[in-house]
């Protein structure tokens, strides 16, 4: 387990530096964002990775990773937007967003170790095309559970479900590493 740490971590890091540099060039813009409307980013990247993987010619040279990235960080601000709530102007500066999104990532892959540690790492044998189907079928939790104003009898919450395709989407870009 000690790769999939380091390969998490690489994955991570990628994502992150990312992230900073969306954020020097907009600011923390995506704090104006409703919960539903990450949702549906996060959606539209999974789409169009389906879409690629389905599909053999291809209009926008871009591939699956930098979708699979989208999912990673637009799930982190998610997150984020739980904790803190959505305003109506950015009000956070650069270092508590990247304290923030570290914290995310420190809780997610702490779940991610937990799992794996059950499961035995059986996500090394998915294909990728998997991890897209169980990312889109969160997602389609998460719409639900929001069309119910955040109310579930007997399942996870949004947040669980965030942390899980933020790990799907890191597993699938060490798969295509």
């Amino acid at each position: 387990m000690s790769a999939t740490s380091q390969q998490y971590d690489a994955v991570i890091h990628t994502c992150r530096e990312l992230f900073i540099n969306k954020m020097k060039d907009y600011g923390s813009a995506w704090r104006i964002l409703r919960l539903p409307s990450l949702t549906d980013q996060i959606f539209i990247k999974a789409q169009r990775i389906r879409s690629l993987q389905q599909n053999t010619e291809r209009k926008v040279d871009e591939g699956e990773a930098s979708e699979f990235m989208g999912i990673i960080n637009y799930s982190i601000m998610a997150l984020i937007q739980l904790e803190k709530g959505v305003v109506e102007q950015p009000d956070i500066e650069m270092d508590e967003a990247i304290a923030l999104y570290d914290e995310k990532v420190a809780l997610t892959k702490q779940l991610m170790m937990d799992k794996n540690h059950d499961y035995g790492e059986a996500w090394r044998d998915m294909r990728v095309s998997s991890l897209t189907d169980l990312i889109l079928q969160k997602l389609l939790r998460v719409k639900q559970i929001e069309d119910n104003k955040g109310k579930t009898l007997v399942s996870e919450g949004i947040d669980a479900n965030y942390q899980d395709m933020i790990n799907y989407a890191i597993f699938a870009l060490i798969h295509l590493g």
